[in-house]
């Protein structure tokens, strides 16, 4: 189905007419929201949404975060924002433009051709393989998930993915449906925890014309939307037990009904889940079924917690800014001591903690350099021994020119320029130059420890050697810092 789909979002009676008969006029078909607080239930797939109108919902606060969903959606919808006398906000970040109200033949028209120039122009870069949805790490946890990501992927099994809250689970579960044979067919998430127990079975399953208050039409289910492609239970550890039931006759017979109605639909589609919480704990307490935890959890995945990967951070972090920059939203620039910093924090909010860290420097230092100094209180950390890994990557990593000469660590000390040291007389006899480099390296590397009371980092700037140098030396002279 092509992108012919505009949604309108506003609580204005009069305005949501006028624009539904103007979308009409320009042969598009339009998507009324009435409530913005449900504005996605009634939106429907994005991805057939060729622009969407936001007015008045409701006051400045809610319209903000409506466009803030809706320009940060995945799906990356063009936004238009509505401009009438009344409204507080102009030029929300990342909208596509505005329209006057009332708005004019001419003035939709020249948006909805923007707004199909925008999409040729996502689409262009989605095939240059610029990929929202890749996994990012490199570190020995991560490298396990994508091992098992592409074991599956391509396989029919049910998959369970565990981790806290904010690791990634709906990455993983995209890049499962991305990598596998339905990746031409929809991928439908739904979180079990979000929606209340007792829409949850028309949810999942739809509904029938009057099956209940409120059903003045029949809709389709999410098993119904998903068909041939992948449908992903977020949370599913959040499901009441009277659904548990349901669905799990759905995952064995492969077939359900609509409320209302009594006929059997057959289904076609892979079942992903995922949850934060411990299924075998709810088991033991009688909070979620044992015959449906088997069912789901044919291979399981955990995600890591960010806290578990450090190194890690300043690949998401570059990434992160990266998605920013792609969306038009602006950029900024971290100094390697507040990277370090950050790599010191125990996010307890994982990846999605990271994210709005992220997003916040770049409203506060649009096109700027972030230094230690200029993190939020609670991230400037210092004096904690960093992993090894975090400092490879550090060294490794490229850095901006601007940074290189800005950028000063804490850790570095004064350069001071010496006279070099005069030679001892040589024996007679004559020495093993190896062996004799060999025991002043020795006591020279625990001269600079034992000044730096065991600090490595301080120690190699002593030195004048990167630190991985030193750990390295260390390890071949059997040199060990304090307390190891």
């Amino acid at each position: 189905m092509s992108a012919n789909n505009v949604l309108l979002i506003d609580v204005d009676t009069d305005r949501r007419e006028l624009l539904s008969t103007l979308v009409e006029f320009i042969n598009c078909h339009p998507i009324i929201v009435q409530d913005p607080d449900i504005w996605f239930e009634d939106a429907g797939e994005l991805s057939d949404v060729v622009m969407a109108i936001v007015g008045d919902c409701g006051d400045k606060h809610q319209t903000k975060q409506v466009l803030r969903d809706l320009v940060n959606n995945e799906a990356r919808v063009p936004v238009f924002q509505l401009d009438f006398p009344e409204s507080e906000i102009a030029d929300f970040p990342g909208t596509l433009g505005s329209l006057r109200f009332p708005v004019k033949y001419p003035q939709l028209s020249n948006a909805l051709q923007q707004a199909t120039i925008y999409r040729g122009q996502q689409e262009a870069s989605d095939q240059k393989g610029y990929d929202f949805r890749r996994l990012v790490g490199n570190s020995r946890l991560m490298k396990a998930v994508q091992r098992m990501i592409d074991q599956v992927s391509d396989s029919e099994a049910n998959v369970l993915i565990l981790g806290e809250s904010g690791t990634g689970k709906e990455v993983v579960a995209r890049n499962l449906h991305h990598l596998s044979s339905r990746r031409e067919k929809p991928f439908v998430p739904i979180n079990c925890g979000a929606i209340p127990a007792e829409l949850l079975e028309s949810e999942l399953f739809g509904h029938e014309k009057g099956a209940f208050t409120g059903a003045i039409t029949a809709r389709k289910g999410r098993f119904e939307m998903a068909e041939g492609g992948t449908l992903f239970l977020d949370e599913i550890g959040d499901m009441p037990l009277p659904m548990q039931v349901k669905l799990l006759r759905v995952l064995q017979e492969r077939t359900y009904e609509r409320v209302g109605s009594n006929k059997s639909l057959t289904t076609n589609v892979r079942v992903i889940a995922a949850t934060h919480r411990n299924l075998e704990e709810h088991i033991s307490e009688g909070r979620f079924r044992e015959d449906l935890f088997y069912r789901l959890n044919v291979f399981p995945i955990e995600m890591p917690s960010l806290r578990e990967r450090p190194e890690d951070i300043p690949l998401l972090i570059n990434e992160l800014i990266t998605r920013i920059e792609h969306e038009n939203r602006g950029t900024v620039r971290l100094t390697p001591a507040a990277i370090i910093s950050l790599c010191q924090y125990q996010w307890p909010g994982n990846v999605r903690e990271l994210a709005n860290v992220v997003e916040r420097l770049v409203i506060l230092y649009p096109y700027g350099t972030v230094d230690y100094d200029d993190l939020p209180e609670k991230f400037q950390l210092e004096g904690g021994e960093l992993p090894e890994a975090v400092i490879m990557v550090m060294e490794d990593a490229p850095q901006p020119e601007e940074l290189k000469k800005e950028t000063v660590l804490e850790t570095q000390q004064p350069q001071v320029h010496t006279a070099p040291v005069e030679p001892d007389e040589l024996p007679e006899d004559g020495l093993d130059l190896k062996e004799h480099l060999a025991n002043l390296e020795y006591l020279l590397i625990k001269q600079a420890l034992d000044e730096s009371s065991g600090v490595v980092a301080h120690a190699a700037n002593k030195l004048k050697m990167r630190r991985t140098t030193l750990v390295e030396k260390m390890r071949k002279y059997g040199i060990q810092r304090d307390g190891d």
